[in-house]
């Protein structure tokens, strides 16, 4: 483009302008387009000036339009969601696999130097390999480069603590998270949970891949935020176990802007396994 009336006419607000279906989804709420030929600057998630979005960024804005246009059910925005953040490189699964087995092994993520080994060969340092797992939303890091979780676990205490085979006590981020860490390890578990509305323990114990729910009538809401982004700030708040149907139903109408649906057990406990059952598979 030559000239600011071009620029009107296709909205473009600077160079780099990017647009999704037509729509661009750096603009301000509220803002007009600004439209010109000049340089254009956006911020990242420090709120730091630079010169073009993150990987990150674009990833997240392409998940948000996606769900927009998307007329699936929240279970099956998860599972797609949750597909988009498989690492594909070899490096990086295998990072993902050792970060895995030692929350399932000692409760606690690995320190990044303790997955050098797993690294040295691959020509990238492990601060890169952990950084590309966070931008596809495979882990979190805290501002610090400590992994601060790997779905399906915490490494700080959540409402959803899961003990695996009797030995070690974990926190998932969110109720589809501890229902598939059983058939992800294929170990015995015992989820320790509470309803949101009445404070009501819901416990789920699975043995032999046999699942137990205490109250019997207890189901999972699962649910996410309009504006896209990470599980951990979009979604996992609102995938929560609740004591019956009823009280799932009072929460939904009390959160209006949280879209969702109310899962039965058998339904949370197949989302569940087929978000986590498969991902410690070399394949």
């Amino acid at each position: 483009m030559n000239a600011d009336a071009d620029a009107a006419e296709f909205g473009m607000a600077g160079s780099p302008t990017l647009l999704i279906d037509g729509l661009d989804p750096f603009a301000a709420a509220g803002d007009d387009c600004g439209c010109g030929v000049s340089c254009r600057l956006y911020r990242d998630r420090e709120g730091r000036i630079v010169p073009a979005p993150s990987v990150e960024q674009l990833r997240v804005a392409i998940t948000a339009a996606d769900q927009t246009h998307d007329t699936t059910t929240p279970g099956e925005v998860l599972s797609a969601w949750r597909t988009r953040a498989l690492p594909l490189d070899p490096t990086e699964k295998a990072v993902q696999h050792a970060i895995l087995r030692t929350f399932a092994t000692t409760g606690h993520p690995p320190t990044p130097s303790d997955l050098d080994a797993l690294t040295a060969d691959s020509g990238r340092g492990t601060t890169d390999i952990l950084t590309a797992l966070h931008d596809v939303d495979a882990i979190q890091l805290a501002p610090n480069g400590r992994i601060a979780l790997a779905y399906p676990f915490c490494a700080t205490p959540t409402r959803h603590r899961v003990r695996i085979d009797n030995r070690v006590d974990v926190y998932a981020m969110c109720a589809i998270d501890a229902l598939g860490i059983a058939a992800m390890l294929d170990q015995d578990t015992r989820i320790e949970s509470f309803d949101v509305t009445t404070g009501e323990q819901v416990t789920v114990t699975t043995t032999a891949g046999r699942a137990v729910w205490e109250p019997v009538g207890g189901v999972v809401f699962v649910g996410a935020d309009r504006g896209g982004g990470p599980s951990a700030d979009c979604c996992c708040d609102y995938l929560n176990f609740f004591a019956s149907t009823a009280a799932a139903e009072a929460w939904t109408t009390d959160h209006p802007q949280v879209p969702g649906q109310i899962l039965n057990q058998a339904e949370a406990e197949e989302l569940g396994n087929r978000l986590f059952g498969h991902l410690l598979t070399t394949a």
